[in-house]
């Protein structure tokens, strides 16, 4: 794309992306991780799953997905008669990537015993072959329901798996994949800003490992961390997930101070999504033009998939309408 990006330097991009909106009937969708000129231009700014129930419930002819491939690929299993694009095809998920399909098939059928309940941090195949899928705020929902003597597999997140295991006192056998921007979070450099902010609670999102996690005041999705900001009495904030975030804190709350979790080096650059930071304004303005690059899946696989969502939507059907039936 970088010959045709370079055409554009003259036009006015935020424009032309309104012009197209409305000429291709689209709606725009930017989850909470994306730039902030992103998400200032979206129709719908917040989760993955939410984000695409929002976008199924529209008119639109066209959704373009400011987010990552698995998250589009969601918006196409709810919305199949709808022309789904992603700014950039190459925007994927560490998460994603460690679960191949073949490698969780052979998995699953190791372990007939066990059923599969799958973030959705995982590709469409995956998802067919996995009974419930989770999001990080209606994992501990479903998991409540599930029998105690109930063998489960748990995957693709370690981390998100056993955060679940301990406070549920579960055993579910865990898939050892990470999401690369929470890992990234350094416990050393978290205890300093803590000196540096005494009484600044820790809001943390689940896919941090245990040590960041022990630190945290809350652990929720990434909507859950807002309304906790929205909430607290606190007038400062460390806040451990994918710094973008902060973009809607600081809009909703200017009064209060927001600091990112550091990383190993003293701040929270390392702790940028590189795959989220793939989509830019020039990427998204060419894929309303051109309508590419679009997500395509097969139908059998398509209905395989949306199965394992339907599951959630049912057993998580008491968090509807709270805003975070959706939270990545």
């Amino acid at each position: 794309m970088t010959a045709p990006i370079a055409a554009l330097s003259g036009l006015d991009l935020r424009a032309e992306i309104d012009r197209l909106r409305k000429e291709r009937n689209a709606v725009i969708l930017a989850h909470y991780y994306q730039r902030p000129e992103i998400q200032d231009l979206a129709d719908f700014v917040g989760d993955s799953l939410d984000l695409s129930r929002k976008a199924a419930a529209t008119d639109a002819a066209v959704i373009a997905f400011c987010g990552v491939r698995f998250m589009a690929e969601t918006a196409k299993i709810l919305s199949p008669d709808k022309t789904v694009i992603l700014p950039d095809r190459d925007a994927g998920c560490s998460l994603e990537d460690s679960c191949p399909p073949d490698e969780f098939a052979a998995f699953r059928a190791a372990h007939p015993d066990h059923i599969a309940l799958t973030y959705i941090n995982c590709s469409t195949e995956v998802k067919a072959l996995s009974d419930i899928i989770v999001t990080s705020s209606s994992a501990e929902v479903i998991l409540s329901k599930i029998a105690p003597d109930q063998k489960i597999i748990f995957g693709p997140d370690r981390h998100l798996g056993g955060y679940l295991n301990r406070k549920f006192g579960r055993d579910m056998l865990l898939w050892p994949g990470v999401c690369i921007v929470h890992e990234a979070f350094s416990e050393t450099e978290l205890i300093k800003l803590k000196v540096l902010h005494p009484g600044a609670p820790v809001a943390a999102h689940p896919e941090c490992p245990p040590h960041i996690i022990d630190h945290a005041d809350y652990v929720g999705s990434t909507s859950g961390i807002l309304r906790y900001a929205q909430t607290t009495p606190a007038q400062t904030l460390i806040v451990a997930t994918e710094p973008h975030i902060i973009h809607q804190m600081q809009l909703a709350m200017p009064d209060k101070t927001f600091i990112g979790a550091p990383g190993a080096d003293g701040n929270c650059n390392c702790n940028i999504c590189p795959y989220m930071a793939l989509n830019t304004l020039e990427k998204l303005y060419l894929a309303l033009r051109d309508l590419t690059p679009a997500v395509h899946i097969e139908e059998n696989l398509r209905l395989a998939a949306k199965k394992s969502l339907d599951a959630m939507l049912t057993m998580a059907a008491d968090t509807v309408g709270q805003g975070d039936l959706g939270a990545r």
